[in-house]
C-alpha cells in the first residue's frame, strides 16, 4: 500500500484514533472477509482487492510456509493476506504512527502476534541492518512520488534467500525493473500502476 503524497513509511494493542476510519477486505485464507481499518492518510491508496486476488494466485505454489516481508506496510493488506493464505511468518515495516498503531491493532484482533510481527520504522534505514533473517518474499509498494525503489531495491540482498520472490508496484507510465539477477515471472496492472512479481536467479 503507497503514500502517493507522502514520503515513505510498530508495540502493545491499543486504539486507534484519527478523523476518519476507511478499510481494506483480507480477500482469501482463514481471514477472509475481515476488515482492516485504514486511517485517512493524505495520498494513501490501499491495494486493490482485484489486484491482490491476481497476485496471490500468482505466489499461492510458494506461499504455505513462507517468510514474508512487507514493507511500506500500509494497512497491512499483503503481509496480512500471506499469513491467512499459509504464510508462517510476516515482518511490516510502516513509518506513519497511526497506520503502525492500527497495523498493531488488526494483529492483536486477529491473535497473530505469533507471526505478524509490526515494526514502526523508516524502511530505508531499517533495511541497513537485517536483523531478522532471511525472507522468502518481500512486497515492496512505496511512495511513487518519493522515488525510493533505487535506494529500497539495491538494499534487499541481505534479507532474502536464494529464491526469493519480489512484488513490485510502480507506475504505469515509468515502470520500474530491479536490477541483477531478478527474473520477470508476471505482470499485470491498472491504468495508473503495474503490478509485478519476480524471482531471483530463477
Amino acid at each position: 500500500m503507497s503514500r502517493r503524497n507522502s514520503p515513505a513509511g510498530a508495540g502493545a494493542p491499543h486504539t486507534v484514533r484519527g478523523p476518519s476510519m476507511g478499510s481494506v477486505r483480507i480477500v482469501g485464507g482463514r481471514w477472509r472477509g475481515t476488515r482492516l481499518p485504514v486511517p485517512d492518510a493524505p495520498g494513501l491508496r490501499p491495494t486493490s482487492d482485484r489486484a491482490r486476488e491476481t497476485l496471490f494466485n500468482w505466489l499461492q505454489p510458494w506461499l504455505p510456509g513462507a517468510r514474508v516481508l512487507d514493507l511500506f506496510a500500509g494497512s497491512g493488506a499483503l503481509g496480512l493476506e500471506a499469513v491467512s493464505r499459509g504464510a508462517a511468518q510476516a515482518v511490516l515495516v510502516e513509518r506513519d504512527a497511526a497506520l503502525a498503531d492500527a497495523l498493531d491493532a488488526s494483529v492483536h484482533r486477529l491473535d497473530a502476534r505469533d507471526s505478524v510481527q509490526v515494526v514502526r520504522a523508516d524502511v530505508r534505514e531499517w533495511l541497513r541492518a537485517p536483523l531478522f533473517g532471511r525472507f522468502d518474499g518481500v512486497f515492496c509498494d512505496p511512495p511513487f512520488e518519493a522515488g525510493l525503489w533505487a535506494t529500497v531495491l539495491e538494499r534487499l540482498d541481505p534479507w532474502l534467500n536464494d529464491a526469493a520472490w519480489l512484488y513490485l508496484e510502480s507506475p504505469a507510465s515509468a515502470p520500474v525493473e530491479p536490477a541483477g539477477a531478478w527474473r520477470l515471472h508476471r505482470e499485470g496492472g491498472t491504468r495508473d500502476a503495474r503490478h509485478a512479481l519476480y524471482r531471483r536467479g530463477g
